[in-house]
C-alpha cells in the first residue's frame, strides 16, 4: 500500500465513489471491506492512523461476552460467539484459542459458573472453541500457580479467543486494497456536500501529512460514518442540531511481566467491586490486566487513565494473586474509549448500556453506525451495507465476508515472535536475505529489527514513529520505556525511507516521547 501514490491518484481521479467510509477503526475497516467485496467502488478515509483510537486499545479478546450472558443478553452473546468462530477461521495468524480459569470459592460458585458457561458453549454451537468444565483446586493452581490459595475451592475452565487488535486493522486495510478498494490514513474529512434535495453527494478531505494544503473534494453516492467515539462530530457536520448519539466509557489496561501470571491460561474475575469482570490475559509474552468502565464527557484521541482506575485494577489483582503487581511493575498502561450507543433514559451506568450496534439514517441519507465491539465487526459491517442498499434502493446483495480470509492468514507457530505477520513474515525475512543490513537489531528483547520498520513504511502505511511502535509492532503497549529507547533509531530508518531531513527526525522523536509518557506509570 503506497500512500503517496494513492493520494496522488485521488487528486486526479474525478470518477464518483459508490461508497465513502469515514473512520479507519474496526467498524470502518469492516464496512469498507464489506462494500468493496460486494462490488462497490469504495474509499475509506481515516483522520489519523488506522486503529489509532479505540480499536487498538481493547482487552485483546475475541469473545462472546460472558458478562452479557449474566445480563441476559442472549442474542448478543450468540451473535458474538458465532462471529468469534468466523474470525478465528479467517485470521488464524492473529486469533488463537485461549483457556480461561474462573477461580471459585464455594460450591455455589462452582455450580453457578459451570452451568452459565455450559450455556455459553451451547450458544456458540459448532463454532465453540472448547468445552467448559469444572476443575479441582489442585488443577486450578497447576494452571494458575500465582493464584491466592486462601479459601480457593476450585475453578471453571472455559475457552475464548485472543487476538492482536491493531494488527487485524492493518491486515483489513491490506485486504481492502487487494480486493480493489482504497484505504487511506491521515485523511481528515472536513466537510460534507449535498445536492439540491439535501442528500449527501460528497466530502471534502484534507491530507494531514501534507500540511493541510489543497483540500480535495470527492463525489460519492453513499457516505458511512463509522468514526466510533467521534460519530457525533460527523453527525453535527451533517446537521448542527443533531442529538448526541454516543455515551463514551473509558476502559483502562495495565501491562506487567509474565511472572505475575506464568503458564498459558488467562484469569477471569467474574464479579469485581464495580460490578464488572476483570481479565488477566497473557499477550505477547506479557500480561494485560483490565478493564475499567468510567463514563467520560470529554472525548479525545489520547485519553489518559485516572488514578482511581489504576488503583482499582491493582487492588483487584491483589485480591486474587499471591504476588500482586505494584505500580513499579507496570511496563505500560493505556486508556481507550468505548463508543456506546447513548441510552434514551438518563441514569444508566455504561456497563448497563448494550454493546449491540445501532445504525442511524439521517435525512441527508448519512448512515452512522455506533456501538458494537471488535468481535462483531464483520456482522456490523454487513448490517450497515445492507441498510445502505435499502436506503438508497440499490439491488440487495449477499455478504461475501463470512469465509473471507484476511491478508496474512495462515496457521502460525505462536512461539515465533513474528507470528502476527502471518504470510508477510516470509517477505520481511526475504528483505534481510537480500540485504543483511536489514537485520540491524533495534530491540533484542522484543525481536525488533530494521527490516520491520522498512516493511511497515513500504507496505503498511506507517508514517511516523508512533504508527510503527504502537500499532505495527506493539512495543509502546508492552514496554513504554523500551519504545522510548529505540525511537531515535526508528525515526532515522523511517526518514531514510520517506526522504525526510534531520528536522523531521528531531520533531518525530520529541513528539513520540511526549506521547509515550502517557503510557508510563509514575511510581509514588
Amino acid at each position: 500500500m503506497n500512500r503517496e501514490m494513492l493520494v496522488s491518484s485521488l487528486r486526479k481521479d474525478l470518477q464518483p465513489w459508490d461508497v465513502i467510509v469515514i473512520g479507519g477503526g474496526a467498524t470502518g475497516l469492516g464496512a469498507a471491506l464489506e462494500a468493496t467485496t460486494r462490488g462497490y467502488r469504495t474509499l475509506l478515509l481515516e483522520q489519523v492512523d488506522f486503529a489509532k483510537s479505540t480499536s487498538s486499545k481493547s482487552t485483546k479478546l475475541v469473545h462472546g461476552g460472558v458478562r452479557y450472558l449474566a445480563q441476559g443478553d442472549v442474542s448478543l452473546v450468540r451473535e458474538a460467539s458465532v462471529e468469534r468462530g468466523r474470525l478465528s477461521a479467517n485470521a488464524p495468524h492473529l486469533v488463537r484459542n485461549l483457556a480461561f480459569v474462573i477461580p471459585t470459592f464455594s460450591w455455589w460458585e462452582n455450580l453457578k459458573y459451570t452451568i452459565g458457561l455450559k450455556l455459553y458453549d451451547w450458544l456458540a454451537g459448532r463454532l465453540s472453541l472448547g468445552r467448559s468444565v469444572h476443575i479441582s483446586r489442585t488443577e486450578a493452581l497447576n494452571r494458575l500457580s500465582t493464584l491466592q490459595q486462601n479459601k480457593l475451592s476450585g475453578g471453571v475452565l472455559y475457552h475464548d479467543g485472543q487476538f492482536d487488535d491493531s494488527r487485524l486493522a492493518i491486515n483489513l486495510a491490506q485486504t481492502i486494497s487487494e480486493k480493489g478498494g482504497v484505504a487511506l490514513n491521515y485523511m481528515k474529512v472536513v466537510g460534507l456536500s449535498k445536492d439540491e434535495n439535501g442528500k449527501l453527494s460528497g466530502v471534502t478531505v484534507r491530507d494531514i501529512l501534507n500540511g493541510g494544503e489543497d483540500d480535495i473534494h470527492l463525489n460519492a453516492t453513499a457516505i458511512i460514518n463509522a468514526t466510533g467515539v467521534f460519530a457525533d462530530d460527523i453527525l453535527e457536520m451533517d446537521n448542527p442540531a443533531a442529538p448526541k448519539s454516543i455515551a463514551a466509557s473509558q476502559g483502562v489496561h495495565l501491562v506487567v511481566d509474565r511472572e505475575f501470571l506464568p503458564g498459558h491460561d488467562a484469569l477471569m474475575i467474574p464479579q469485581t467491586s464495580d460490578g464488572r469482570v476483570l481479565f488477566m490475559v497473557p499477550w505477547h509474552d506479557k500480561v494485560v490486566i483490565g478493564t475499567t468502565d468510567t463514563p467520560v464527557n470529554h472525548i479525545s484521541l489520547d485519553p489518559h487513565p485516572l488514578e482511581k482506575e489504576i488503583k482499582f485494577i491493582l487492588d483487584t489483582a491483589a485480591q486474587y494473586l499471591a504476588k500482586a503487581p505494584k505500580r513499579e511493575d507496570v511496563k505500560s498502561l493505556w486508556a481507550g474509549l468505548r463508543p456506546l450507543a447513548a441510552a434514551k433514559a438518563e441514569g444508566h451506568k455504561t456497563k448497563e448500556i448494550s454493546r449491540s450496534h445501532k445504525i442511524i439514517v439521517s435525512r441527508s441519507q448519512l448512515l452512522t453506525i455506533i456501538g458494537g465491539k471488535w468481535t462483531t465487526y464483520r456482522r456490523m459491517a454487513a448490517d450497515v451495507i445492507n441498510k445502505m442498499e435499502e436506503v438508497l434502493r440499490w439491488k440487495s446483495t449477499t455478504s461475501p465476508t463470512e469465509h473471507l480470509r484476511v491478508h496474512g492468514a495462515m496457521e502460525v507457530d505462536w512461539q515465533d515472535p513474528w507470528y502476527f505477520y502471518g504470510t508477510d513474515a516470509a517477505h520481511i525475512r526475504r528483505l534481510i536475505e537480500k540485504n543483511p543490513q536489514m537485520n540491524q537489531e533495534l530491540s533484542a528483547r522484543y525481536h525488533i529489527v530494521k527490516a520491520q520498520v522498512v516493511w511497515a513504511v513500504r507496505e503498511e502505511m506507517a508514517r511516523n514513529i508512533e504508527d510503527f511502535l504502537a500499532r505495527r509492532v506493539r512495543l509502546l503497549f508492552l514496554d513504554a520505556r523500551e519504545a522510548i529507547r529505540i525511537a531515535p533509531a526508528v525515526a532515522r530508518i523511517m526518514a531514510e525511507e520517506l526522504h525526510k531531513d534531520e528536522h523531521w527526525v528531531a520533531t518525530q522523536i520529541s513528539s513520540f516521547e511526549a506521547e509515550a509518557k502517557g503510557y508510563l506509570l509514575d511510581v509514588e
